[in-house]
């Protein structure tokens, strides 16, 4: 048997202890939020009941606004100016997290810039992967292969909402309105 024929076991429940060690000074800030390019992306965890999740923890990976993937290093210990691109926030009380972050290009030409997620919360035995996109190029995100692969009445949970704070994402654990998460091989 070799190493590829080997398949990952099934998780353990991940928490909510992780916040006593995961979340850090600066963590939702990949950028500071009072410069010039800053956006913010935030919104709720929700249970399939529709109920917060008061302990979920939420990672980001992104594109920088020319749609060049970082690999920096230096998200542990932000230096106020270095963008790595990558960044966690914990959910309050409320369910509600928030990134202060700058608008993602896309990575390839014509395609529709995202932001990567990745939701930890009790119950899960495993983390849950998604996506959000931005509302503003129809065009790019009609052509992204990922998002016409999603069934066209699904697809609405994958993108953006513009409000007067930046832009917000809800995120449907399960149930009516449940946000449409990812697997990837070998995973």
């Amino acid at each position: 048997m070799s190493a590829r024929d080997l398949i990952a076991t099934p998780g353990q429940t991940v928490g909510p202890f992780f916040h006593d060690a995961l979340p850090f000074p600066g963590d939702n800030e990949l950028v500071a939020p009072g410069r010039a390019d800053a956006i913010r992306l935030h919104g709720r965890v929700l249970d399939g009941a529709g109920a917060p999740v008061p302990d979920a923890l939420i990672e980001l990976w992104q594109a920088d606004a020319d749609g060049r993937v970082p690999r920096e290093p230096g998200s542990l210990r932000r230096d106020g100016f270095t963008f790595t691109g990558w960044g966690r926030a914990a959910t309050d009380d409320a369910g509600d997290y928030a990134f202060s972050t700058v608008h993602p290009g896309p990575v390839v030409a014509g395609s529709a810039p995202f932001f990567a997620l990745t939701v930890f919360a009790r119950g899960l035995p495993n983390r849950l992967f998604t996506r959000a996109y931005l509302p503003a190029d129809d065009a790019a995100r009609s052509a992204d292969p990922l998002l016409s692969a999603v069934e066209e009445a699904r697809r609405t949970t994958l993108v953006a909402v513009p409000d007067a704070h930046g832009f917000r994402f809800d995120i449907r654990l399960q149930g009516e309105g449940e946000t449409v998460f990812l697997t990837y091989p070998r995973h």
